[in-house]
């Protein structure tokens, strides 16, 4: 791992202003599954698509029951090592903004500032009605109390706060509406089929065009809301490297591809760093 250390150390040497876009593979130190295997390829079932889930009552009462099993290992996890080391490297001034699909605030929880949640926080719940914002933990809350039954059942963990419990029969799932409008909650994350505000992207390309350069970081870019903007930085000279563990869609696009683990790897990153500097 020390040669592939130094190369990426002297990526970001030579490129000091770093957009760097972090995905699920940052998070799993931290007992949060990942969606897609070393392929790409979806390890289990897809996760539910917008308009399945305004459009459907049962959609929405298997979502929220899967959710109220799941949300506890959201809610307790911690940053694991690659969350602490972006968060060093933007310290040390190496990092000039970071961009995450990820939806669990574990980056913010690292120390990292001005994180831009491409996909939204797992950790607030909206009203699609009057848009009020509602702390998640709040709404767990009325979850466990209209659905008391619920709350002993076993679930496997699942990304996202999501959990394995495809035998139930989710129809006597009581699901809580809006207390300020009775209208439909949804968690504030971009679901499937579902566009990022255009605010986000806005200021994503701001800060790719202010880069010297990006940094993947346990994204398989599968997704083309994240693929789009690799592809924007190496097509507008922006060289691209990426750190993960398996195939992505921007491999071709890449000026360095390192299929090492994130954290330890971003952690050697660190020191050498640190070592140059003192």
């Amino acid at each position: 791992m020390q040669a592939e250390t130094e190369q990426l150390a002297e990526f970001v040497r030579r490129h000091p202003r770093l957009i760097v876009l972090t995905g699920a593979g940052v998070s799993t130190d931290s007992g949060i599954p990942d969606y897609r295997d070393f392929q790409g390829q979806w390890k289990r079932r897809q996760p539910v698509r917008f308009q399945e889930f305004i459009g459907r009552e049962s959609t929405r009462q298997r979502y929220w029951a899967r959710s109220m099993l799941g949300w506890p290992t959201i809610a307790n996890a911690l940053p694991g090592a690659a969350h602490t080391a972006l968060a060093q490297l933007q310290s040390q001034g190496y990092i000039s903004a970071l961009v995450t699909q990820n939806v669990d605030g574990l980056h913010q929880a690292a120390g990292v500032g001005d994180t831009l949640d491409l996909h939204g926080r797992i950790d607030r719940c909206v009203c699609l009605a009057c848009r009020h914002i509602s702390p998640r933990s709040e709404l767990q809350q009325r979850l466990e109390q209209c659905n008391p039954a619920w709350s002993d059942l076993y679930a496997g963990i699942a990304p996202d706060g999501d959990a394995d419990l495809d035998a139930a029969d989710f129809s006597d799932f009581c699901v809580p509406v809006c207390g300020h409008c009775g209208g439909m909650l949804k968690p504030d994350v971009v679901f499937f089929g579902e566009a990022v505000p255009k605010d986000c992207v806005a200021q994503v390309i701001e800060k790719i065009l202010a880069a010297d350069a990006m940094l993947v970081v346990g994204s398989s870019l599968m997704v083309f809301s994240g693929f789009r903007f690799a592809r924007m930085a190496a097509q507008d000279n922006r060289p691209l490297a990426i750190l993960n563990q398996g195939s992505t869609r921007a491999d071709n696009l890449a000026s360095l591809k390192l299929e090492l683990p994130c954290g330890p790897m971003l952690q050697n990153l660190t020191r050498d760093l640190a070592g140059a500097m003192a």
